[in-house]
């Protein structure tokens, strides 16, 4: 295996590498606990020093002022930075949250990709001449918003930071990004990435630092224009609220608990692995994992039993093992918070199916560790159904009709995303346009496009990221009114008696 040099212990603030002046954060491989890098995170002080140097750097016409095709060069040559470094990057990353290598390796491509689809977007994004109503010329133009905070989570800090610093620089703004404390590595890492494509300096900083103390900063500051959110839902919860103080866009990308939903006629080898992937990839540290399995009950018994199997014979092992299928969780802190949910359910009379322990062995021993489990004699109206659990815990539950399928899919406070599988098309379109989620897969699962808008519904949030509109969502519209007569208005009377 080879290794990489890890970034070093400094934040990128407006420009410039600084030892930051907030509380110590230690990122952990949490496959063996050791200490990948101890770092000072950034503290207000550090927040609203780069804020200061991004007023500057958005402000000026050397940016401000750049064609689009020519702001698309910069995303151009990040994605390239971000593809010859891939290897180095998907190491870090998977130092940084001990996801597997095979899935941080794509990941990384993913960013890449974002990166080159912004800037190929953003050559060919129109502003519209509206049709007049009188003689007058009118037109509706985009402008940038100024300064946009983009707040990640741990789970997948490359693609995430990349969906959001991706159209706002595209839009031509300046992006403040704070990633979670857990893995701030890997967007350090971007930002080294985003300096040698030369973006002017200021107009990105990287501040992993404590919610309470940057998050707040980057939310109430009055010189930040939009704040787009990835986390859990009582964080966004009080975020909206301080955005609403300053009547201030935010979208917010929240939590999941997906329904996943196997019919009679669905091809099961299919539905088998689909299932397998859409839960336990990522060691389920996923917001759209889908962690409530729907069973018709014809095939409930066989096709759970087949499932269980499966999932004893899943790989769960060291990250950077090729044959790996389930990584340890992102810390230990969290693991134990999984157990704990898994423990609570069973006192309340779910039944094991399998996993719910920590593996025993000494590969094992040192690491945050965690069994895929399922979960069986649970109703829909079960905490363990409720609540996110964010780990690798399946809860099976069989069906009998369309009917009740569609009102225990959507009896619940999430609305994400929802898998189906039904070899009947006209059956599949029905679920698809009945389930309230915003995303809807029909006998796949994780499937993403960045050309192709995601985010959700209720207790999961507002707004859409990715897409062509994902750079409209950081510009402000204004609209130009033009006169073509050359008279003055009607209204206006002289005293020469002229109109």
């Amino acid at each position: 295996m080879t290794h990489f040099e890890l970034p070093p212990a400094e934040l990128f603030i407006g420009g410039s590498w600084e030892k930051g002046t907030g509380a110590e954060i230690a990122s952990i491989f949490s496959a063996d606990g050791s200490v990948n890098r101890v770092i000072n995170g950034a503290s207000r002080t550090d927040g609203e020093r780069a804020i200061e140097r991004a007023l500057r750097a958005q402000a000026d016409p050397a940016w401000r002022n750049l064609k689009p095709h020519e702001r698309a060069r910069y995303l151009y040559r990040i994605a390239e930075g971000i593809e010859n470094n891939a290897a180095r990057i998907a190491h870090i990353q998977t130092r940084d949250t001990g996801k597997t290598l095979r899935e941080t390796t794509a990941l990384v491509a993913s960013a890449a990709g974002t990166f080159r689809y912004y800037a190929g977007a953003l050559e060919s994004l129109d502003d519209a001449l509206t049709a007049p109503r009188g003689d007058y010329l009118s037109l509706s133009i985009h402008e940038p918003l100024g300064l946009v905070a983009a707040i990640t989570p741990w789970n997948s800090p490359i693609a995430s930071d990349a969906q959001k610093v991706a159209p706002a620089l595209a839009a031509g703004n300046a992006v403040l990004l704070k990633p979670a404390s857990w893995s701030p590595l890997v967007s350090l890492e971007l930002a080294r990435i985003i300096e040698a494509a030369g973006l002017p300096k200021g107009l990105f900083s990287v501040l992993p630092g404590a919610g309470r103390e940057v998050g707040n900063l980057l939310v109430e500051h009055r010189a930040i224009s939009r704040v787009s959110f990835t986390g859990g839902t009582e964080t966004g919860r009080m975020l909206a609220r301080q955005a609403a103080e300053k009547l201030m866009p935010i979208s917010l990308e929240l939590g999941g608990k997906s329904p996943t939903i196997v019919f009679a006629d669905a091809d099961i080898d299919l539905a088998i692995a689909g299932v397998l992937f859409g839960v336990f990839s990522s060691s389920g540290q996923s917001c759209i994992a889908g962690s409530r399995l729907f069973v018709e009950r014809s095939i409930y018994d066989s096709f759970v039993a087949r499932l269980v199997e499966a999932t004893k014979a899943l790989v769960v092992g060291d990250p950077f093992d090729e044959r790996t299928q389930v990584a340890p969780l992102v810390h230990f802190d969290h693991r134990d918070a999984v157990a704990s949910q898994v423990a609570a359910a069973v006192e309340a009379g779910a039944e094991i199916l399998c996993g719910g322990a920590i593996p025993h062995g000494d590969q094992y021993a040192k690491g945050a560790y965690y069994l895929p489990t399922i979960l069986a004699g649970v109703t829909n109206d079960a905490e363990i159904c409720r609540q996110e659990i964010f780990g690798p815990v399946l809860c099976v539950l069989p069906f009998d009709d369309e009917a009740e399928l569609i009102a225990q899919s959507n009896d619940n406070d999430y609305g994400l995303a929802c898998g189906v599988w039904t070899r009947d098309f006209p059956k599949a379109w029905r679920i698809a346009r009945a389930i309230t989620s915003g995303t809807v897969w029909v006998n796949t699962y994780k499937q993403f496009s960045v050309s192709t808008p995601f985010g959700g519904e209720k207790d999961s949030g507002t707004g859409r990221e990715k897409g062509r509109d994902g750079i409209r969502a950081y510009m402000a519209q204004k609209s130009v009114y033009v006169d073509l007569t050359g008279k003055p208005h009607p209204w206006a009377r002289w005293p020469d008696g002229g109109a």
